[in-house]
């Protein structure tokens, strides 16, 4: 069959198997865009943002394990995306941007609409194409699939030349079922030597930590880390993008760990022998001050990505490969080894601790107010939906209080910009995910500074019937901005507060969505029973919170696990050394 490139891109979209493509058209691609209306097979959803297309494909692939694909044109089509790039370039999502460019004869002249596309993003990709040649189209595409896809999952930038995709110049079509790129050979198996030594080492230890991230959720490793935490008796701790891999709710997981972390989390993390670290990769919310990271313990990186191991924090065992195979080989070798009552036996004292530094209850707060406290919000959501959603959100408190109490016991539930942070993720994302899954319920839980950011793609919802909620947790400020004023800056609020809101019920009513405001905590519990009732429709739900709540536990930048700052409500403020 002969196809012209604007023909070969859709057609290497239906050989990949993908489902939806988010993009917004332009000069660059009007030819694919062609190419796409004469088809039925790869389904377009048009967004209004070009960030909101990489953030609904970046959402899409992190609830499903799939890449996402987006579709933009050229200039400042291209440079809209690159914050939705680098959010999945730093959160390691698989993602395939397809960009239009001017034509070849004209790059470089400053033509119409025109940037610098692979350069511009070349920081924030695992790597970045652009094609010239028509003939090469169609392996450039397996090859971003394949570089996205495989080792360290990431996104890969495909700059297409409108030339490249002109109608009335056809070539025979050939998609190429494998790809072999001679500097790019992802590691499929870790090493059985250094997995035995690990395990002998797991064996001896007195105060054993499993500490795990992102990496495990990518890596579709949840099931053996499950049953290799409850093989050994170890306790657990999940960082930000990492809750989901092991079950919420079990008595083994510590919580998340890090800045906003629970005490016991952050206290084991300090008194640790023997740190298992899976698909993390030592971010500097979780270690805190280096120098003060777990001081006293031995420490094995499992990861498939090895520059990331050693990276930041000096690692004894370093086991590079898929999370998923590592974790096999180190179940079959621990059941190898026997000896396991033993080895839980010599736990019993790590344990004792364990509980009572959960007896503090870090996450404790005033019940008894007659506002809503954000964190009851969150409790909540969580009885509503009985733990069963798909949960994205924005950035800042709200963020940390969803992570803090709601209890994700499946992975890819969670759907955040934990890397790059990223204001605005938390609706687009959640459409994403929406298409993914169109029968389940999604929610977006967000902050009234953050959802401006992304506010348009209401209108994309409503185009396409998604029945999202939106829990909007609006106290008046930015709120972790507030919090770091309040501590480090002496309570000057430099711009901090958000003074000309929209009415955000009036706002959904006239993008033809459903609006509710709930400012009482007697009347919340209702109000989202009845929106999660409305199957069919968006809900946005403006939940009025204490606008003086803060976010703790909270361990300040530079300082050690033990610094904790606790919640004033505690009777008393614990730094122990």
């Amino acid at each position: 069959m002969e196809l012209s490139g604007a023909e070969i891109v859709v057609q290497a979209l239906k050989d990949e198997g993908v489902e939806y493509v988010f993009g917004y058209p332009g000069g660059a691609v009007l030819h694919i865009y062609d190419a796409i209306f004469q088809q039925d097979d790869v389904r377009h959803v048009l967004v209004r943002h070009e960030q909101g297309a990489a953030h609904a494909a970046d959402g899409y692939s992190r609830a499903t394990g799939k890449p996402g694909v987006c579709l933009v044109t050229s200039g400042p089509g291209a440079t809209n995306a690159v914050t939705g790039i680098a959010t999945a370039h730093m959160d390691s999502i698989p993602m395939v941007v397809l960009t239009g460019q001017v034509p070849t004869p004209f790059i470089g002249s400053d033509a119409f609409q025109e940037v610098d596309t692979v350069g511009i993003t070349r920081p924030c990709v695992k790597h970045n194409f652009l094609v010239k040649r028509v003939e090469d189209l169609a392996e450039t595409i397996r090859k971003a699939f394949y570089v996205a896809t495989t080792g360290r999952p990431g996104p890969v930038v495909v700059d297409i030349p409108k030339d490249v995709t002109d109608p009335n110049i056809k070539i025979p079509y050939r998609y190429p079922k494998k790809v072999r790129m001679r500097s790019y050979n992802p590691v499929q198996k870790g090493h059985l030597g250094q997995i035995k030594k690990a395990v002998e080492l797991m064996k001896s230890a007195r105060q054993p930590v499993v500490y795990t991230g992102g990496g495990v959720v990518l890596g579709d490793g949840s099931a053996e880390l499950t049953e290799f935490v409850r093989l050994t008796g170890f306790p657990v701790t999940n960082t930000l993008m990492g809750l989901g891999a092991y079950p919420g709710t079990d008595r083994q997981f510590l919580g998340m760990l890090g800045m906003h972390g629970t005490y016991e989390a952050n206290m084991a993390m300090h008194e640790t022998d023997v740190l298992i670290a899976i698909g993390a990769r030592f971010d500097d919310r979780v270690t805190g001050k280096i120098a003060q990271f777990c001081p006293n313990a031995t420490i094995v990186h499992i990861d498939v990505d090895p520059a990331s191991i050693s990276k930041t924090v000096r690692v004894d065992i370093p086991i590079v490969g898929p999370v998923k195979s590592v974790l096999g080989d180190m179940i079959k070798a621990w059941k190898e080894t026997g000896g396991d009552d033993a080895v839980k036996a010599t736990l019993k004292d790590w344990w004792a601790r364990i509980e009572g530094w959960r007896q503090v209850d870090c996450l404790q707060y005033d019940r008894s107010s007659d506002k809503i406290k954000p964190q009851f919000a969150m409790e909540t959501l969580y009885k509503i939906t009985n733990g069963d959603l798909f949960l994205t959100s924005d950035v800042g408190q709200h963020q940390m209080f969803a992570a803090q109490f709601y209890k994700f016991d499946k992975p890819r539930r969670w759907i955040n910009s934990g890397g790059l942070g990223t204001m605005g993720f938390g609706l687009p994302s959640a459409m994403g995910v929406q298409f993914a899954y169109p029968d389940s319920p999604v929610a977006c839980v967000t902050g009234e500074a953050s959802i401006l950011m992304c506010i348009q793609e209401l209108a994309t919802c409503k185009q396409y019937g998604l029945p999202l909620k939106i829990v909007l947790l609006n106290n008046g400020y930015m709120g972790m901005v507030r919090q770091w004023q309040e501590f480090f800056y002496e309570g000057r609020y430099s711009h901090s507060y958000v003074d000309a809101l929209p009415d955000f019920v009036e706002l959904a009513k006239s993008f033809g969505h459903t609006g509710v405001r709930v400012d009482k905590p007697g009347d919340l519990e209702a109000a989202m029973a009845e929106a999660f009732g409305r199957t069919n429709e968006l809900v946005f739900l403006d939940v009025v919170v204490d606008p003086s709540e803060n976010v703790y536990p909270m361990i300040e930048a530079g300082k050690g696990h033990h610094e904790m700052h606790l919640s004033p409500h505690l009777s008393a403020e614990r730094e122990l050394a």
